[in-house]
């Protein structure tokens, strides 16, 4: 696909609108979380960012799985020992 296409394409994509029902208790939060001017859609957006980055962010800090650089020491020392 072209440059010029897939940006014209984005740009159609980026114009289509829909609507989405909320209970009123959640468009006044959502309200409540605007800034003077901001669309639903640009606190949504807004939203979604700091949400996106704490997922990665506890992502990359979970140590559920991790072992400390001593305990893998021991355990490849055992896997391979020195001949």
């Amino acid at each position: 696909m072209k440059t010029e296409n897939y940006i014209n394409s984005m740009e159609s994509m980026e114009s289509m609108v829909t609507t989405i029902s909320l209970s009123e208790e959640m468009r006044d939060k959502l309200k409540n979380l605007g800034r003077t001017g901001e669309s639903y859609d640009e606190v949504l957006r807004r939203m979604y960012e700091i949400v996106r980055k704490n997922m990665i962010r506890a992502y990359l800090y979970d140590t559920t799985d991790c072992i400390t650089a001593e305990e893998a020491l021991k355990e490849a020392k055992k896997k391979w020992p020195k001949s």
